[in-house]
């Protein structure tokens, strides 16, 4: 059994520790020779590969990327942007000249709708969630996503000092694409007193008198924003578009536009900055919750190929790792629910949700 191994979309902590188990459950449970496919689905296209033996997954649980990089702009269905060629018969190709026979693919929801293209002309494909945003559907809790969350949450605690030292209010843009989840639980984690998430536009105005009254009750507010919230009847702040890419859309620059809306109602008095946090959420170490993720998942994921059980996606349900159709799951997004126990925690600590 030859087995191929590809990571794709963004990169996010953990990704290692997934390689590693899949290689590793592979190599011990059926002596399977096992390649890592370079730079996602562009290896797929560029015959790129190398071989993964014991020693190259050696000591990887903890660092974070991933050892075989990736890309987020190759989909070979689409190749280059939504007007494309369709070069999927070149990666299929590069599979048969390499002998592989089965494929276990590492992404987010983009990457597995293209593996689930790939099930449908015949490639065995597994599966497996990774996404900082936590929005993959039918999947619980993907790995990255508590690392994501760690650093909001010790960034909101560096910016509190600040806020209070100053009187100012401090808002923190997020990452999560149109879910909440980064900022939800990122905000409860490092005391938000504000957290405005995609599913909740909210009211200027209200988050307004909010951050009044919290001025005047501790003499600053710290807010926690998600990339993709927007104001009540309002559009999505859009960074840039790229073309080329299957997730064509970069949401950013929530958190300068609140901070412009917010400043004409809170009067000269009050001083107010943002941050951007961007990519500091993706990189450095996975923490400990997400390697022991990471290594569930992969080793789940290579238990799916022993089986035969293709077309399938590894998922955490119900705090037990099990396997959903990937068809179930292509092109669909999970978002955070209006009756979601965290987001009536929140509400319930006087929590402003816009």
């Amino acid at each position: 059994m030859h087995v191929g191994i590809l990571t794709g979309g963004g990169d996010c902590p953990g990704l290692n520790a997934v390689i590693r188990a899949v290689s590793l459950a592979l190599m011990h449970g059926c002596g399977a020779r096992v390649s890592g496919i370079e730079r996602g689905f562009l290896g797929l296209l560029e015959g790129r590969s190398r071989p993964l033996d014991e020693a190259a997954v050696r000591g990887i649980v903890n660092v974070g990327g991933t050892l075989l990089g990736t890309h987020n702009r190759a989909d070979p269905f689409h190749y280059f942007g939504a007007n494309g060629s369709d070069c999927s018969g070149r990666a299929l190709d590069f599979l048969g000249r390499q002998g592989i026979d089965s494929l276990v693919v590492v992404g987010g929801d983009g990457t597995m709708t293209i593996a689930e293209r790939f099930a449908r002309l015949g490639v065995p494909v597994v599966g497996v969630p990774k996404t900082i945003d936590n929005d993959l559907a039918l999947n619980e809790r993907s790995f990255g996503f508590d690392s994501a969350v760690a650093v909001v949450a010790e960034a909101l605690g560096r910016l509190e000092t600040t806020a209070r030292s100053h009187g100012r209010v401090m808002i923190l843009e997020t990452m999560g694409r149109y879910a909440g989840w980064i900022a939800l639980e990122g905000g409860l984690a490092g005391g938000a007193d504000a957290i405005l998430l995609p599913e909740l536009p909210y009211n200027t105005e209200r988050v307004a008198a909010f951050c009044r009254q919290r001025m005047a009750e501790q003499g600053y507010a710290l807010l926690c924003v998600a990339e993709g919230a927007k104001p009540e009847g309002g559009e999505f702040s859009v960074q840039q578009y790229l073309e080329a890419s299957p997730d064509p859309i970069r949401l950013g620059g929530i958190g300068q536009r609140l901070m412009h809306e917010l400043e004409p109602l809170l009067g000269a008095e009050t001083e107010l900055r943002y941050t951007l946090l961007g990519h500091l959420q993706r990189g450095g170490h996975p923490t400990a919750f997400d390697r022991v993720l990471a290594t569930r998942f992969g080793v789940a994921a290579a238990e799916l190929v022993m089986r035969g059980q293709f077309g399938r996606m590894v998922a955490l349900q119900g705090n037990q790792c099990t396997s959903v159709p990937l068809g179930d799951v292509a092109g669909r997004a999970r978002q955070v629910g209006l009756d979601d126990e965290l987001l009536l925690r929140a509400r319930s600590l006087g929590i402003c949700l816009g």
